[in-house]
């Protein structure tokens, strides 16, 4: 238990080294908060609408401007952070618990249970994703959570292959054959020796996975699947400033630094999170 404290003390240590890892952290968190408390901090509630105002840039009044319904794009842009961090959180974690699951069995196992699973992976690849959610949304009706956990679902089989290859490097390592000698069970081994050994690969690729399902997120609202109006995420959001960029460019403008800082933060958080669970890539 020492040794494992000593391990985590350590990561986290070199993690709170890394300025640009902790610069990252403190946006995102930043961005939660806001979030989060975005009922008490928008000026604005955000479907209240003033035609007579129209898309206007800018002012005293309306900081970020107004959209072509003139609704507060400040406060549209902090409720929609609610519903793109939601998805990508929730998406997201849905595919780390399906996707490491299933690797770590797979690579584990080997010989034919790890044949059949990958070739499950394999076909599941060659479906089109939107057919697999547009069939859940007919069984099931549409549902914000439901398209949260259906994004996740579609997500996790990149995650599996990364898993899978790091436990095949794994597995024949001598501390690997050591506790398999010791008599030490499977659950044990996958949470004391695999799991802590993948934990970098998969940090990395889940703050990478984010900012990928927040853009699926916003191809599915455009086919009419995803969020609907008047809700917002920063998606629809983008896609609706991308249709009047010429005239109103303020509308596409700040959702799209909001995005694009958020990304940014997420991929310095993530390579921090890498080097600091991986001390070799440190040294």
């Amino acid at each position: 238990m020492s040794q494992s404290s000593s391990l985590w003390s350590d990561a986290i240590r070199r993690l709170f080294k890394n300025k640009a890892a902790v610069a990252g952290a403190v946006v995102l968190v930043v961005l939660i908060v806001l979030a989060a408390f975005a009922p008490w901090i928008a000026p604005y509630p955000y479907a209240y609408q003033n035609l007579d105002l129209g898309a206007s840039p800018p002012s005293s009044a309306h900081l970020l401007g107004t959209d072509v319904l003139g609704r507060d794009l400040l406060s549209r842009i902090l409720y929609g952070a609610r519903i793109s961090l939601l998805v990508g959180f929730i998406a997201t974690t849905v595919a780390l618990v399906i996707g490491v699951s299933w690797g770590i069995i797979a690579g584990y196992s080997g010989g034919k249970v790890d044949s059949v699973m990958m070739r499950i992976v394999d076909i599941l690849y060659g479906l089109p994703f939107i057919i697999f959610i547009i069939l859940l949304m007919v069984i099931f009706g549409r549902n914000l959570w439901l398209l949260f956990l259906a994004i996740g679902a579609v997500e996790w089989l990149t995650m599996a292959r990364i898993v899978r290859a790091q436990v095949l490097s794994l597995k024949n390592q001598e501390f690997v054959l050591a506790a398999q000698a010791m008599g030490v069970s499977n659950f044990a081994m996958f949470k004391r020796h695999l799991l802590p050994n993948i934990l970098g690969p998969v940090a990395v690729y889940a703050t990478l996975t984010i900012p990928q399902v927040m853009l699926l997120e916003s191809f599915l609202s455009f086919l009419g699947l995803g969020i609907q109006p008047p809700m917002s995420s920063w998606g629809t959001l983008i896609k609706d400033g991308v249709e009047s960029m010429e005239e109103y460019s303020w509308l596409l403008i700040y959702p799209g630094l909001t995005f694009t800082i958020t990304l940014f933060a997420l991929n310095f958080f993530g390579d921090g999170l890498r080097d600091a669970l991986d001390p070799k890539t440190s040294e």
